[in-house]
């Protein structure tokens, strides 16, 4: 960390370097999860290149730049961040003082918050929901509009065939629940908080303040479940199932894996709510 922070203080100077050896420069934009990008390719075209910073199979909770993305970061016309995950709240406000020209906007504004499941502090898993992710779409194309007005038109254009697909995929979710007599799922890492709210489901979480569920905590799910009648696990990729299958044998659930993390959100969405219709 010590050398990590020493770097950011290098930032003003090899960005400059950097810039002077490449002319002229891409438009580009940073986002932080894959989710992001997606909502955002969507509604920038093709007026900026798109790239994220945590790699596909990195926990946004943990993750450390690399060097190298830090300097790519320190050149992009801006940083659009989720605003809560674990490592935006490490290193963030650190890169902002020492790259001042780069607007960092959080994505989740105007989203009312949801205490976390997994500790102090809120959730920061906005997008996993259609309702947050037209107010993520709608804060997207503020940024692209005050970083490029004279193409405003052509963000909108872009912006209502965005809101339309996330009304679909808001429409799909309501008829395939409307179906289903189960309301509350089991989940390892508490990922879909704002989707269980938006949608009058519970989400019953196996982590429990980040980690491994104690003995006590075991007991309560599995009696929480069998009350429920839940019949749905997910476990998300990077995260332990030794103790999401001992769940699943007390309760008679079965293990769905999804990716929250995926860049294509309105397949992954789809799919975590079907597994929720009666656990077929």
């Amino acid at each position: 960390m010590k050398r990590f922070l020493l770097f950011l203080f290098a930032l003003p100077v090899l960005a400059a370097c950097n810039q002077a050896a490449d002319s002229p420069a891409e438009k580009v934009i940073t986002v932080s999860i894959e989710p992001l990008r997606y909502f955002t390719e969507a509604i920038a075209g093709d007026r900026f290149r798109v790239v994220t910073l945590v790699p596909h199979g990195s926990s946004p909770e943990t993750y450390e730049p690399a060097p190298r993305q830090l300097v790519d970061l320190s050149e992009s016309s801006a940083y659009l961040s989720v605003g809560g995950l674990g490592f935006e709240q490490t290193w963030m406000g650190k890169l902002a003082e020492n790259v001042p020209q780069m607007p960092i906007v959080n994505l989740s504004k105007g989203i009312a918050p949801l205490r976390s499941d997994h500790g102090p502090g809120i959730d920061p898993h906005t997008w996993s929901s259609p309702k947050s992710a037209a107010i993520i779409a709608q804060n997207i194309y503020d940024a692209l509009c005050h970083l490029d007005s004279a193409s405003a038109p052509y963000y909108q254009q872009r912006l209502q065939t965005l809101q339309t697909r996330i009304d679909s995929v808001d429409n799909a979710i309501r008829n395939t629940l409307g179906k289903s007599s189960v309301r509350t799922f089991l989940i390892y890492h508490p990922a879909l908080g704002y989707l269980a709210r938006d949608y009058g489901l519970t989400q019953l979480c196996l982590e429990e303040g980040g980690k491994e569920p104690t003995p006590a905590r075991m007991r309560a799910l599995i009696r929480q479940s069998r009350e429920a009648g839940v019949t749905t696990l997910f476990v998300q990729q990077a995260f332990s199932e030794e103790g999401a299958k001992t769940l699943a044998r007390e309760t008679g659930a079965r293990i769905v894996r999804i990716n929250p993390l995926s860049y294509d959100w309105v397949k992954e969405t789809l799919h975590t709510v079907n597994a929720l219709k009666d656990g077929k």
